[in-house]
């Protein structure tokens, strides 16, 4: 076979895994499809009760606090409802990895033990020198950059 043939070869077989990559359409793509699923719909949102982080009423299950605020406004921004689970991060960590939630918030910082199990996203504060973080399913790279974006833009990064 000719060099050009192999190239070419080479190439059509390397578009679709380019493409699911982000690489060919210049934005990022969800291995799963979570962004298509969330935007319009229901992101689901591990938490870990981790004040002022995340607080978890015992009475009525109501989750506030900082990162419940920014996963509330992003929530917003792709107008998509939350479903909270709450749970240890142990717990969530495998319901990450195992894609029975989306995203996990609650305190983590960039020296959480569940790295393998999400990708953490860039740190979107520092607190008392620890560098804040939110963990989002491994693959999932259009909501990770689009909750990377609404953080920065929250933080006043970016506009």
């Amino acid at each position: 076979m000719k060099p050009t043939m192999r190239l070419a070869g080479l190439l059509l077989s390397a578009g679709p895994l380019l493409s699911a990559c982000g690489i060919v359409s210049g934005m990022p793509a969800d291995v799963d499809g979570t962004m298509d699923r969330a935007r319009d719909g229901t992101l689901v949102v591990g938490v870990s009760e981790h004040p002022p982080w995340v607080n978890i009423d015992g009475d009525t299950g109501a989750v506030t606090g900082s990162e419940a605020e920014l996963l509330n406004s992003f929530a917003r921004s792709i107008n998509a409802e939350i479903e909270w689970r709450p749970g240890p991060e142990s717990v969530l960590a495998e319901r990450i990895k195992d894609g029975e939630v989306d995203v996990i918030a609650g305190g983590l910082t960039t020296t959480a033990p569940w790295a393998s199990h999400m990708v953490l996203t860039r740190p979107y504060t520092t607190v008392e020198g620890e560098d804040m973080v939110m963990g989002v399913r491994l693959g999932e790279n259009e909501l990770l950059v689009a909750l990377e974006r609404h953080l920065a833009r929250e933080h006043g990064e970016i506009q």
